[in-house]
């Protein structure tokens, strides 16, 4: 089997996501999006808000990414804002920084002349009740005018009953991408109401998922994407990139690609003295004065707590600012 282009460089963890809106005019059961992207015109490059194409040029740059996939909510309910940011990407890092896009809608002739140029890839999303008679659809008139066009062409769906109505579908696609089905918090009801449950405690798959998938996984053009997958693979390939990129010579990057760090907490009356203090037994490189507080290598503030006063702790978060996994009383 053959990986999509865009599928190669998730696994590296080589790929900014960039989520252009969270509007789109489908209401799928089993959208996963979170309440606070769900329905709102934001945009995030990879967790981040953002506003700007440069912000999520710097981002990209923080990565050292090799491609972006742009995805919502519906990302042609927004086809300029897509071309924008598109351009700016390519115009930075070149013509081979790849994109691949997602969309629920099946792109016009003219909607994909917009594209061109810009977008590398596109992931179709037919809806479920289309699948019975999907060769007569506008996503298959989409793929043949997007491969004469010269785009990459790929249908993208989860996991659900029924997977097997796609196969005809196979001939004019480059790929098939299967998401394992994942629970999320806006649409735990909806599985719930379907009799649905988790496969495990650990990650988000719907038990049964794979076993929808079975009569297609051994066609060439089809590729099964798992949940642990994401999590365990190919976000942390993405955060170790960023690590590399971004990590002060006092943290500690884990092979998960989180950063391992000590934090001294400051009181405004103590705060000079301390500082003072930490200036005797540390470099310049081995802390950092951030206002409130210190921040240093863990082990460095272990081997002197005695030495300097205050609340002390370890802290375990994502790279450049990410979301704190863990904070550890010292």
């Amino acid at each position: 089997m053959t990986l999509a282009k865009g599928c190669t460089l998730c696994y590296q963890g080589a790929k900014m996501v960039l989520f252009v809106t969270g509007r789109c005019r489908r209401s799928c059961w089993y959208c996963p999006l979170s309440s606070e992207r769900k329905g709102k015109d934001v945009v995030f490059a990879n967790e981040r808000r953002i506003e700007a194409p440069e912000e999520a040029v710097s981002l990209a740059e923080r990565m050292s990414a090799l491609g972006t996939g742009i995805t919502g909510g519906e990302p042609l309910l927004c086809i300029d804002r897509v071309n924008e940011y598109s351009k700016a990407l390519k115009d930075h890092f070149g013509k081979e920084h790849h994109i691949h896009l997602y969309t629920a809608q099946a792109p016009t002739k003219p909607e994909l002349e917009q594209l061109a140029g810009l977008v590398d890839e596109i992931r179709l999303h037919p809806p479920r009740e289309c699948w019975d008679h999907i060769t007569d659809t506008d996503y298959i008139a989409s793929a043949k005018n997007a491969k004469e066009m010269g785009f990459d062409i790929g249908i993208e769906v989860p996991a659900l009953p029924g997977l097997e109505l796609l196969i005809p579908a196979l001939p004019y696609l480059d790929f098939l991408n299967i998401n394992e089905l994942e629970w999320g918090e806006t649409n735990a009801g909806e599985m719930r109401e379907r009799g649905h449950e988790l496969a495990d405690g650990v990650h988000n798959a719907v038990s049964g998922a794979r076993d929808w998938a079975d009569e297609l996984l051994n066609h060439g053009k089809v590729h099964w994407c798992a949940s642990s997958f994401k999590d365990s693979v190919q976000l942390r390939e993405r955060l170790k990139r960023i690590a590399e990129n971004t990590a002060r010579p006092f943290d500690e990057v884990t092979d998960d690609g989180t950063i391992v760090y000590g934090v001294l907490d400051l009181h405004p009356g103590t705060r000079d003295a301390v500082v003072a203090r930490c200036r005797t037994f540390l470099t310049e490189d081995e802390f950092s004065d951030c206002g409130d507080r210190v921040e240093t290598a863990w082990w460095l503030l272990e081997e002197y707590r005695d030495r300097i006063p205050g609340k002390k702790s370890v802290v375990e978060r994502y790279p450049d600012g990410g979301m704190v996994v863990e904070v550890t009383p010292l």
